[in-house]
């Protein structure tokens, strides 16, 4: 606490008591950033418009007739690059999360919040969307201050009007191409399409989906990232010195003087004229020259702010720049740290069990039960039978007819009422049969079943049951 306030030169300041948005007395400060501009934001308006490209092109993008990606919660039906996965395959979802938590640390201790402000999908539309629309509409910053604070006139009702009229059908088309990652483009043209009577839960969705982006990007802004969002808060035990950050040069900045019509050589003050434009900038309201803060989403528009000042008045630009803690206190290079190499050895070693799981991950699976609360049945003088139920899931995109073939032991398997267990594509079949054994081959209580899933003459996979039988009295 003591060298952060330091380094902002603010010791007298209590700006860690709360975040910028919300005053003394726990009400909402509006934010009126002022509209940025330079090399940084030109990069990231360049990286939101293949992001924008991105997100509306990849549901239509199909692989052997599926989408690349679909997340169908509903139906517990996921599509990870042309694959099927089903809830029996969560064991490599739960593998993948745990990938991607160390994947997060690892990036965020080498590279900060370096996420935040170039690719999520919150900072996009909010940013390169949303405020850019607010600004065409209402002006920059001060002009919306005016009309904000300024009386209910016609111009004010008729822009308000717009800028919400627009805001929420721009939330409206987000809200569709959100749900197309759910149900499919196929499915989500049907409800656009077809009478809203036949698909009310679908037109629900879109409207539940389209408030909640219109409530986002309209009024609750910057708190998604301040308040909601765990990450920011996690930076701060995630973060180290030697962590890549946007991050004010005081040893260069402090003290803080103004700029004279008649300069004259001063080698008391800093190159930081206090100008407070890397305040003005910033969508989260926080003033970056008190040091790292878990409102700070990376978004880089204070240097491009700073930047701009330093050229105006002739001075070197980076005050405010990326670098490591490190770097600015003892203009230290960033290192490659033990940790850190420590998590990448580990996200190595996790990338490969992934990618070796979903290799090896077969495309018919299935599960045999023997009936609950059923013994044996007699079969003739010779012979007993047990009940079984079993369900296939079939991954691929063709239709299967299915057999079984008892494999490691003489005896039948009876598939009740079929001759084969039909398995529609992408879908999950199941039937009921009896395996019947011969008593000469019934040794004890449990008898191991070694049972193939035949594909015609094909054997697609091999399961695994015990077949029950009478208790065996012992010879003394």
């Amino acid at each position: 606490m003591k060298d952060q306030e330091i380094i902002g030169g603010n010791s007298g300041e209590s700006f860690r008591d709360r975040i910028p948005t919300v005053d003394a007395k726990g009400k909402r400060k509006w934010i009126f950033a002022q509209k940025p501009s330079g090399k940084f934001y030109n990069a990231r308006t360049w990286v939101s418009l293949g992001f924008f490209a991105i997100f509306i092109l990849l549901p239509f993008i199909k692989y052997h007739g599926r989408p690349l990606f679909l997340f169908n919660i509903p139906d517990a039906r996921f599509i990870l690059f042309g694959k099927v996965f089903w809830p029996q395959d969560f064991f490599i979802f739960g593998l993948a999360m745990v990938l991607f938590i160390i994947f997060i640390i690892l990036f965020t201790a080498a590279f900060g919040r370096l996420f935040c402000g170039w690719v999520c999908p919150q900072t996009i539309f909010m940013e390169m969307l949303f405020r850019k629309i607010e600004y065409w509409i209402e002006g920059d910053a001060a002009a919306q201050r005016r009309l904000d604070k300024g009386p209910l006139t016609n111009e004010k009702i008729g822009k308000k009007l717009l800028k919400h009229t627009v805001f929420f059908l721009l939330s409206f088309l987000i809200a569709n191409f959100f749900l197309s990652y759910i149900i499919g483009v196929d499915e989500l043209k049907q409800i656009i399409t077809e009478p809203v009577g036949q698909h009310a839960g679908g037109f629900a969705a879109i409207l539940i989906f389209s408030g909640v982006f219109y409530a986002v990007y309209a009024w609750f802004r910057e708190q998604a990232c301040t308040v909601v969002c765990p990450y920011g808060r996690l930076q701060g035990v995630l973060l180290d010195r030697n962590s890549l950050i946007v991050a004010y040069d005081y040893k260069r900045g402090e003290p803080r003087g103004k700029v004279k019509k008649n300069p004259e050589p001063d080698n008391n003050t800093g190159d930081c004229i206090d100008c407070k434009l890397c305040i003005k900038v910033c969508p989260t309201g926080i003033d970056i020259r008190n040091g790292t803060q878990m409102e700070c989403v990376g978004c880089t528009a204070c240097i491009d702010a700073c930047d701009e000042m330093m050229v105006a008045v002739n001075r070197p630009t980076g005050l405010i720049r990326y670098a490591s803690e490190n770097g600015i206190s003892e203009g230290k290079k960033m290192k490659y740290t033990g940790r850190m190499k420590f998590y990448t050895v580990l996200l190595f070693v996790l990338t490969g069990i992934l990618a070796t799981l979903l290799i090896s991950r077969k495309e018919i699976d299935g599960t045999i039960e023997r009936a609950p609360g059923q013994l044996y049945q007699e079969r003739g003088a010779d012979s007993l039978s047990n009940l079984y139920s079993i369900k296939v899931v079939n991954k691929t995109i063709k239709e299967m007819h299915l057999s079984l073939k008892l494999l490691n032991i003489p005896g039948q398997v009876e598939t009740v009422g079929q001759g084969k267990i039909l398995v529609n594509k992408e879908d999950q079949g199941k039937a009921s049969f009896f395996v019947v054994l011969p008593n000469k081959y019934i040794k004890d209580r449990k008898t191991k079943l070694e049972i193939g899933v035949f594909d015609e003459d094909k054997m697609i996979t091999r399961l695994s049951t015990n077949f029950m039988g009478p208790f065996k009295k012992t010879k003394k």
